[in-house]
């Protein structure tokens, strides 16, 4: 999409330009967050490396577990402290095994993978918000590892961290 603003001119060009021209206007008038939300409901973008990195997660919180739901609403304040797994534990008052049992009925997911997934989630929001750089995002969102984050972030995102931001944060002005 291209712009002459000061003109009052907005073009755009190629088969699916109308993606760009949609989501420029819906960034201008409703704010980049709009645009950003739209782009991942609707999949507006190239498509070319598929359609993971437009997927959020589900981080709806079980109604059917008490426990657990406390553990679920503890790890989305406190995703990036160390050994997050041991704090729900704790937090429970179960036993390991039983926790784990509990917490992948009421989730669908295992604990660990449930964290990784808050985590992602919250990289992802940063990367399309902020120009910090991805290491440093890593470690905010409890990776020691740059290295394992990234390769977390690939294998649940589907893209790397550099190129989601490059895809999500355009709608954002250009970081």
């Amino acid at each position: 999409c291209r712009s002459a603003e000061a003109d009052g001119i907005v073009t755009a060009g190629g088969v699916a330009s109308w993606h760009e021209l949609a989501l420029y206007l819906i960034a201008r008038f409703c704010g980049a967050s709009a645009a950003r939300e739209t782009a991942k409901v609707h999949l507006l973008a190239g498509h070319e490396d598929g359609q993971l990195f437009f997927a959020s997660a589900n981080r709806s919180i079980s109604g059917s577990d008490k426990i657990i739901a406390r553990c679920q609403e503890w790890i989305g304040q406190h995703y990036e402290q160390p050994n997050p797994v041991q704090r729900m534990v704790e937090i429970a008052g179960l036993n390991g095994r039983t926790f784990a049992r509990r917490f992948r009925a009421a989730t669908g997911k295992s604990p660990i993978d449930y964290v990784q997934q808050v985590r992602i989630e919250e990289a992802k929001q940063m990367l399309e918000t902020t120009v910090e750089p991805v290491d440093n995002l890593a470690e905010q969102v409890g990776y020691v590892d740059p290295a394992a984050f990234r390769r977390t972030f690939g294998k649940l995102a589907g893209t790397t961290p550099a190129e989601y931001r490059r895809r999500f944060s355009r709608l954002s002005g250009g970081h």
